[in-house]
């Protein structure tokens, strides 16, 4: 295959690079355009739709553990980040000119933005955690019920560039920010009885465009800058070997395990006698099964990647995300509602354990063959 033509050079970074470590980026950045350029656009969504999901792409059964750091880059996290920001800013593109709650093109453009978020969203490091950007894009779950009142002030009580100017929007809190900011105004019949239309109109779009800031901000620094970072271990830089980047790529699949079991499952659920309906993440938007089955079908090409060289435990953990999203996937219950109703509840709990049975799969064979632990997440002591 004829070598592709390099693209234009990156940012310059503090890290210093030998011209074949140059190189080997360079590459990997053509090959991630070249991949994106070939996928195919997402079919229309509607919330609930789980059999909608698209599956990644998968890493081959050959790969050479000596690769899988790059293949994670450009076919993992780069194309994750790129189809995010691009949807993001489609939903500003929409929000600018369709910002009443119930236009269908705003809801599609929202669902599309909010399914590429939770797919990237285990990539808790490096450009996302910078400037909080992970908050400000996902401030859930919020405990103290801050999102609701802080939308309330903004609505009667916001000046013109508080939500015109991207600076000053930038520096509100994070609760009138990112995708469950976004989904009260859309979904919520209490916050859309609040303010003027046009005030209502004027937060959507504004909400919108600060999401659509932030994801290309994540983007780009990935582009121009980290991605450099994560093949580039050495003295002096972020990463000191090739095992520290492991480390840190296991680390994403641990945490994106605690927040599926503790989170997105665990808080419904509560306990047989106290369940927590209300607790479901973007319950509101009947998204609540979505963001688990799109968790787990994101999260699988990282997991085999991390395990090349091992065939068993490739087909073991594929065999274990395969059982996870068919009783994921086979609830029929977007809002996770059925936490309450003891004839639907076990059905919850056996999804939860499925998932639990997979990250004891990771947390013993996996971490052991990388020679890695889970390690301190961005979670912890949240």
């Amino acid at each position: 295959m004829p070598k592709p033509t390099p693209p234009s050079p990156m940012r310059p970074s503090p890290t210093r690079l030998s011209p074949v470590l140059l190189s080997r980026v360079v590459a990997l950045t053509v090959a991630t355009t070249m991949v994106c350029a070939t996928l195919p656009p997402q079919a229309a969504l509607a919330q609930t739709d789980t059999s909608a999901v698209t599956t990644p792409e998968q890493p081959p059964e050959a790969l050479n553990p000596a690769q899988q750091v790059d293949w994670v880059l450009t076919h993992h996290i780069l194309p994750g980040f790129d189809r995010l920001a691009a949807q993001s800013a489609t939903l500003a593109e929409v929000a600018a000119s369709h910002c009443t709650p119930d236009d269908p093109a705003l809801r599609d453009a929202f669902a599309r933005a909010f399914d590429a978020w939770i797919a990237a969203s285990h990539l808790r490091f490096g450009p996302t955690e910078t400037d909080n950007r992970a908050f400000a894009l996902a401030f859930w779950p919020d405990s103290r019920n801050k999102i609701p009142g802080t939308l309330r002030r903004a609505l009667t009580e916001a000046t013109r560039d508080t939500l015109t100017d991207a600076d000053t929007f930038a520096s509100q809190s994070v609760a009138l920010r990112g995708f469950y900011a976004l989904e009260y105004l859309l979904f919520d019949a209490a916050i859309q009885s609040e303010g003027t239309a046009d005030q209502r109109c004027a937060l959507v779009a504004a909400i919108s465009a600060d999401i659509a800031r932030t994801t290309a901000a994540i983007r780009d620094d990935w582009h121009n800058s980290y991605a450099v970072t994560l093949v580039s271990p050495g003295p002096g830089n972020r990463y000191q070997s090739e095992a520290e980047i492991r480390q840190e790529l296991f680390k994403t699949l641990t945490t994106g395990f605690q927040v599926l079991v503790d989170m997105r499952l665990g808080r419904p659920l509560g306990q047989f006698d106290a369940p927590r309906p209300n607790r479901a993440e973007a319950r509101r938007s009947a998204r609540s099964q979505r963001h688990i089955v799109l968790t787990l079908t994101a999260m699988e090409p990282l997991a085999l990647a991390l395990a090349a060289g091992d065939p068993a435990l490739m087909q073991d953990i594929h065999a274990g995300f395969a059982k996870a999203l068919t009783r994921a996937s086979a609830l029929d219950d977007p809002s996770l509602a059925g936490v309450a109703d003891p004839a639907r509840r076990f059905r919850i709990e056996a999804v939860q354990q499925e998932v639990n049975d997979l990250r004891s799969l990771i947390t013993t064979r996996l971490g052991p063959k990388l020679g890695v632990t889970a390690g301190f997440n961005s979670l912890d002591g949240d």
